[in-house]
């Protein structure tokens, strides 16, 4: 199919030609300081952030984001809204989403605790990697966080029950540009990887989301 998903293992990383990169912030011995590492996607301009986590005997530390730390990986975009999602079930599906221009946003994705598959859809005309999707587990676990660029649909389904969601944007929240496209959209063809009971459970607003052939948007590359 046009999309596939990401699963995080080494063998799939490799499978997927990802690169790796780590930064330090500072000089000295990778065991006691704080960077990222940033791993590529098969979409263009898709990143999985993946954080250096310090831990001892009282419990762990890291940095979930650094502007000087994400502009050495060649990120540089100024967030300025928090979102934070409660999920009270496994199987709560929310997406897909994105918000059009002239508030078109890039979202960093991260989950605080339980977990989720993120899903991220590259819908912008003219990119190599146009109508292609990735899925990639974040949970609080793993800590890993997924730099969603604009011009993506995103959205995610809760793998269990209390899960919380944080990300970051770079756009005000613009009632106005905000869009959906139906979760099972044939020409998207997402694989949604899920079996959970009650699966998928929607909003009202992602029932009636249009099919992609009837959005009354686009994102150029």
């Amino acid at each position: 199919d046009a999309g596939g998903d990401f699963n995080l293992t080494e063998k799939k990383l490799k499978e997927h030609n990802a690169t790796l990169k780590y930064i330090l912030n500072t000089h000295g011995h990778m065991d006691h300081i704080a960077g990222n590492f940033e791993i590529e996607t098969k979409l263009k301009d898709a990143y999985i952030i993946e954080p250096k986590v310090l831990g001892d005997n009282r419990g762990w530390f890291f940095e979930a984001y650094n502007k000087k730390s994400f502009e050495e990986l060649g990120i540089f975009i100024d967030f300025v809204q928090d979102n934070h999602s409660y999920n009270a079930q496994a199987g709560v599906l929310r997406g897909l989403h994105c918000q059009t221009e002239p508030h078109a946003q890039t979202k960093l994705v991260r989950c605080l605790r339980g977990a989720i598959e993120d899903y991220i859809v590259d819908i912008r005309e003219g990119s190599p990697t146009y109508k292609q999707w990735i899925s990639v587990v974040l949970s609080g676990e793993n800590k890993r966080q997924l730099l969603v660029p604009r011009g993506f649909l995103h959205g995610f389904v809760a793998l269990e029950d209390d899960t919380e969601v944080l990300y970051k944007v770079d756009a005000l929240f613009s009632k106005e540009c905000d869009r959906s496209i139906k979760f099972n959209d044939p020409e998207l063809n997402v694989n949604w990887h899920c079996d959970l009971p009650g699966f998928p459970i929607l909003s009202e607003k992602d029932i009636k989301a249009p099919l992609f052939k009837d959005k009354d948007f686009k994102f150029r590359y």
